[in-house]
């Protein structure tokens, strides 16, 4: 079973790629550009997240700019899934590209911020552990596991091609 467990950060509809990581500090690092995720929303957001922890959305997550840096500071910050009602495609893409699970659940309103939440991603279930509730989501196809499983787009092609990851 490959599943994920953590709290969940929720968020509403419309969070846009500018909203989590935003543009005015795209020159820094991911370190350091992370300290200002979700300013506009949640500026307690960079000290609020706990490794392992659930961004949760509703409608249209993360819609904006094509740049990785949204999900690469979610990820850098310990988020380890993202669940939403519905996704911005290129979004959807850059959080697999990254290595994170992108899992579109119609239900995603019903989970509260603060809720323990127990993903079972093969399944394409997530258990609500604090209201004892199971919501549906959509099963990730196995080409898409193989890069989440790897880390990200990178590393799953320095694993097919056959080479070592150096730092990028």
């Amino acid at each position: 079973m490959i599943s994920k467990k953590g709290r969940a950060l929720k968020y509403g509809d419309n969070i846009n790629t500018d909203i989590i990581s935003p543009p005015q500090y795209m020159e820094l690092g991911i370190a350091e550009a992370s300290a200002y995720a979700m300013q506009a929303a949640d500026p307690e957001f960079p000290k609020r997240v706990k490794p392992g922890d659930i961004f949760v959305a509703e409608n249209n997550l993360g819609s904006g700019s094509s740049r990785e840096t949204s999900p690469l500071t979610l990820k850098y910050l310990g988020i380890s899934c993202v669940v939403a009602k519905s996704f911005a495609r290129i979004f959807y893409r850059n959080c697999i590209n990254v290595g994170i699970p992108a899992l579109e659940c119609p239900q995603a309103g019903e989970i509260d911020d603060g809720d323990e939440l127990e993903i079972d991603i093969e399944k394409g279930s997530i258990k609500n552990l604090t209201k004892a509730d199971v919501y549906r989501c959509d099963v990730l196809p196995a080409h898409i596991m193989e890069i989440i499983h790897a880390g990200g787009m990178f590393e799953y092609l320095y694993k097919n091609l056959g080479n070592k990851r150096k730092d990028i």
